[in-house]
């Protein structure tokens, strides 16, 4: 077993877990009684602990074991879950994963800082555990052994044992599925005290035809605990399908020992006197059950029922089971079975790997393009055709390649439910968190590097957007304010929004903020959008007071500097006094797109395929004038010329045609010589040399070995969008 990559995908897995956990939590503040919530909240803790158990990373478990103390309490019902334990409990969340991250530092231990914190928040944990002992009586699966006492006909024989009796037997596959058999043994004893335990090779078969893969192993052992029997029997989770595991109570009938042992595959008699020399019977009642056994007309009593049929019969007894709700329980248990198969479809694959696979597809596409032109030149037909199936099928595993790299942005806005909880408390004002197109997917190296930007949009939302309850109920709005995060699709991008209800942008104070700073001439007349955008310069802030949250004018620089690397724009409206909303238009993905071939001179282009409303011929009129708008279906269409843009000395083509891109709903129409075609393009970065270039995203490879630029396709329209406006107010 590769130890390094189980202990990797402990960690991812974790990581996960903790992530669910603060969405449960997040969701029981306003949903308390939620019980399938809680419980899928204490799964979430209990399976943490029970990895990391199964790995001997002590730390985790013995701090998740007093979390999942404090959960198990609030699923009975001694609490409810409140603001300030959701604190605590979210607080705790976070430092399991830290003690999860020094688990991927290679096993590092805890910083001494981190311990410290670990103890505190104990301390708190310690307020909300019931100090009242817990009943010495025995349960018997979770149920008071009065109850079970109370069913029986005529009184049966229980063993005088105080301890449990753990019955086990492995599965021949557990040594190859990773797992430890010493490991339960150590998690058990983060519950209790292991009395005594014996190791059966019982199984094992001669040398010769021994598999050293597989497990032959058999445990009896006696345990004490003041656990409940399901918190025992999750020690085995990870075992529980393949091995055989029987877990007898304390007091338990004497019949179900006998019965234990005439279900074992080993000798009987071998197993009774196990059983007396380890305590869990005395000779009398184990000869006693051998009696009955053989003779049932001489017990005292009468067999008791299946085990769930006597908890349904006092559950009846009780006038608590009703069929609708035994209807509705079984409903449920099998919608449970199968969104689990629903999960275990998914598998886990590292990030560099899916890179790998990605550029190969792309070079793949480059090689499949280079091939079609070859056979074009070739002439021959039959080899025409077969490149034709050999790019449509390229083609599709270009377009499954990138399918595995989109996400749900949700993974990114999901976060963001915890800071405006957090926020919402320090700034001391009502937020409510409103996300919509959550389902939203992107690249997931957008999502990984969209994450701060948004980060700065929501903390300025809620910082300087959403005003006091004072002020707000003043202006005629409700005290309590709104931050909505939204993601859609549009024109082969995606949008995503960051608004409020909140006081807006004031006009004046960042046109003043300006002059003052020199970015603005006193003479120079702005649109609002031009005002606006000014609150990206670097150092930029028309906040009063600098606060921890905002106020030096370094997040909103940064949202456009990040925005920028990933090829996208960031645009702002506002109503002052009515709210304001960030919208950031981004590439779908960084690696592979569908685009649009076109010529200038000896030059090749490409803009992308979803950005192309259509392609016109320019009228030799409007060529031969040079003007630089046309009409086209009854629109003011702003045109730029490629060839003067980037200074293409190569020969003009007979007839010039007009490519019409659009993008945030805004249209230009660039003037190109040819245009050659759909062409399935792989961006490659130009490097940080050119870096400034203007109106110049990438480049890509053509079939021939040639190199096309791609164009940033908003820029360009940007350009001609103010030439038109220059012209016009000229």
């Amino acid at each position: 077993m590769n130890l390094e990559q189980a202990r990797q995908t402990f960690v991812i897995e974790a990581h996960d877990l903790l992530k669910r956990m603060e969405e449960y939590l997040l969701a029981l503040e306003t949903a308390p009684d939620d019980k399938d919530t809680l419980d899928a909240l204490f799964r979430s803790v209990h399976t943490i602990k029970g990895s990391a158990g199964i790995f001997d990373f002590e730390p985790i478990v013995a701090f998740a074991h007093v979390v999942e103390g404090v959960l198990g309490d609030i699923r009975n019902g001694k609490m409810s879950v409140d603001y300030d334990l959701a604190a605590l409990l979210l607080s705790c969340g976070d430092h399991i994963g830290a003690l999860v991250d020094c688990v991927a530092d290679r096993g590092a231990d805890p910083s001494v800082e981190l311990l410290t914190q670990g103890g505190a928040l104990l301390d708190q944990l310690q307020t909300y555990i019931n100090p009242v002992q817990k009943s010495s009586e025995p349960k018997v699966g979770g149920l008071p052994a009065h109850h079970l006492a109370k069913t029986s006909t005529g009184g049966a024989r229980k063993v005088t044992s105080d301890n449990w009796h753990i019955s086990l037997r492995f599965g021949p596959n557990v040594l190859r599925d990773g797992m430890d058999p010493l490991s339960f043994l150590r998690y058990l004893e983060t519950l209790g005290e292991i009395i005594s335990v014996t190791t059966l090779f019982d199984s094992m078969p001669d040398a010769a035809k021994m598999d050293p893969e597989s497990c032959y192993l058999g445990m009896e052992m006696d345990f004490k605990s003041d656990a409940d029997k399901e918190t025992i029997a999750n020690v085995f989770e990870f075992v529980r399908t393949d091995s055989k595991i029987r877990i007898l109570p304390p007091h338990s009938l004497i019949s179900e020992y006998i019965d234990l042992i005439g279900t074992l595959p080993e000798d009987g008699s071998r197993l009774g006197e196990l059983l007396v020399n380890s305590g869990a019977l005395t000779p009398e009642e184990l000869a006693e059950g051998l009696r009955i056994q053989q003779d049932p007309s001489a017990a005292p009593y009468q067999e008791e029922s299946p085990r769930h049929a006597l908890i349904g019969q006092i559950l009846v007894e009780e006038g608590m089971l009703q069929r609708e709700i035994v209807d509705g329980a079984v409903d449920k248990q099998k919608q449970n079975r199968q969104k689990n198969l629903r999960e275990h479809k998914f598998v886990h694959v590292q990030a560099d790997k899916l890179d790998t696979l990605i550029n190969l597809v792309g070079e793949l596409v480059i090689a499949s393009a280079g091939a079609s032109l070859l056979a074009q030149r070739a002439g021959d037909a039959t080899l025409r055709e077969a490149m034709a199936t050999v790019s449509q099928m390229v083609g599709e595993i270009r377009g499954g390649a990138l399918q595995l790299r989109m996400v749900p942005i949700d993974e990114v806005f999901s976060r963001f439910r915890r800071v405006a909880r957090d926020l919402s408390h320090e700034l001391n004002k009502e937020i409510d968190l409103v996300i919509d197109g959550a389902e939203t997917e992107l690249d997931k190296t957008v999502i990984e590097r969209i994450g701060d930007p948004l980060t700065h949009l929501v903390r300025n939302a809620m910082d300087h957007g959403i005003e006091p309850a004072d002020r707000r109920k003043a202006a005629g709005k409700p005290e309590k304010g709104t931050v909505r995060l939204n993601a859609f699709h549009d024109s082969g991008s995606i949008v995503i929004e960051v608004s409020d209800d909140g006081a807006g942008l004031d006009r004046g104070k960042i046109l003043e903020k300006a002059l003052e700073r020199g970015l603005v001439a006193p003479d120079q007349t702005l649109s609002d959008q031009e005002i606006y955008n000014l609150i990206f310069e670097p150092g930029f802030s028309t906040a009063e007071n600098v606060t921890s949250l905002s106020g030096r004018g370094v997040g909103m620089d940064v949202v456009r500097r990040n925005v920028e690397a990933l090829r996208g724009t960031a645009e702002i409206e506002s109503r002052e006094g009515r709210g304001m909303t960030v919208r950031i238009r981004l590439p779908l993905t960084l690696a592979m797109i569908d685009g649009f071939l076109m010529s200038i001179g000896g030059a090749s282009y490409v803009v992308p395929l979803d950005t192309v409303v259509e392609c016109v011929e320019l009228d030799d009129k409007i060529a031969a004038s040079g003007r630089d708008y046309v009409n086209l279906h009854g629109e003011v269409l702003p045109l730029l010329r490629l060839r003067e843009q980037f200074r293409e000395q190569g020969q003009a083509g007979r007839r010039e045609n007009v490519v019409v891109v659009r993008y945030a709903g805004r249209k230009a129409g660039l003037v190109v010589d040819k245009l050659l075609g759909e062409f399935q393009t792989v961006i490659r970065p130009l490097g940080k040399v050119f870096g400034n270039l203007k109106g110049i995203s990438g480049s890509t490879i053509l079939g021939g070995g040639e190199v096309a630029l791609i164009l940033d396709v908003p820029m360009l329209i940007q350009k001609a969008v103010n030439a038109e406006t220059q012209t016009a107010a000229g």
